[in-house]
């Protein structure tokens, strides 16, 4: 099995430019957003790898039927084309790797988790004109057809089955042990699609502390996103600590001490106490 290793700076840098410039756009790209990430995360997949990523999104979008009808009319149809015929789907395995967070691998392998599924169900149902986005369930990530009064839902990783009656309450419950509010219903917007990738991908490396290479740069992204908790500041300083670099995490703690002390003196003096921690291990 291959697992996935970062580029070299230069390359690492780009790819950090162009996500920081897609993400800041007037209407950030789902899928070129989503493909950067893979590139973060694979040196191997340079600007050909991503073109041919997008060329397959488009490929499958050409064999939708065009016009398909309502909602539940697209949901069929993008179940028969993805789930059925081309085999995307995801299984518990999938949890456990890297690769089901990427949308290059995905895409290759036909198997992710629930939120890169829904992806392409997305990219694929937006590029054939479909009213698709994705719905962002606690702990279950679905997409979703058509105006709320006549909303289908569809759940990608157990192939685009389409969802009845009690089918998402059950999904809700199951993650969560709470009932499913209507909120929970309303369409995702692209850049908390990414967020929520990058969370997957940290809390992936959290469970892993010899992929502190992972958890950094899926931090440095989700810093350049136009929302994100202040606390991330506070995770990137100590991934630098702890990857050997005293210096500049003990300059982020002491940074991000200044932010909350406002707020929270005492947990910005604790922060303090890292910072000269930090420094003392240079000694």
């Amino acid at each position: 099995m291959r697992h996935p290793t970062p580029p070299p700076p230069e390359r690492a840098a780009e790819v950090r430019r162009r996500f920081a410039e897609e993400a800041r756009s007037e209407r950030p790209d789902l899928s070129a957003l989503c493909l950067l990430v893979g590139a973060a995360a694979d040196g191997t997949l340079d600007d050909a790898g991503l073109d041919a990523a997008q060329l397959e999104l488009d490929r499958l979008a050409g064999q939708l039927p065009f016009r398909p009808g309502g909602p539940l009319s697209w949901a069929t149809a993008l179940h028969h084309l993805l789930g059925v015929q081309e085999g995307f789907r995801g299984f518990p395995v999938d949890y456990q790797r890297l690769e089901s967070s990427l949308l290059h691998e995905v895409l290759r392998r036909r198997r992710g988790l629930p939120i890169l599924l829904s992806v392409v169900w997305m990219e694929v149902a937006r590029r054939a004109g479909g009213p698709v986005y994705g719905v962002a369930l606690p702990g279950h990530f679905v997409v979703g057809f058509g105006p709320p009064e006549q909303q289908v839902l569809a759940d990608p990783f157990d192939g685009g089955r389409v969802l009845g009656g009690g089918d998402a309450e059950v999904l809700v419950a199951g993650a969560t042990g709470a009932p499913l509010d209507a909120s929970m219903l309303t369409p995702a917007d692209p850049l908390e699609v990414v967020l929520r990738i990058l969370n997957n991908v940290r809390a992936w490396a959290a469970a892993r502390p010899e992929r502190s290479d992972v958890a950094l740069w899926a931090v440095d992204l989700s810093l350049l996103l136009p929302s994100h908790p202040a606390r991330l500041r506070y995770e990137r300083a100590q991934l630098l600590v702890q990857r050997g670099d005293f210096v500049e995490g003990a300059v982020e703690l002491e940074e991000y001490a200044g932010l909350i002390s406002a707020v929270d003196e005492g947990a910005a003096e604790r922060v303090r106490g890292q910072a000269r921690a930090a420094r003392a291990l240079l000694n």
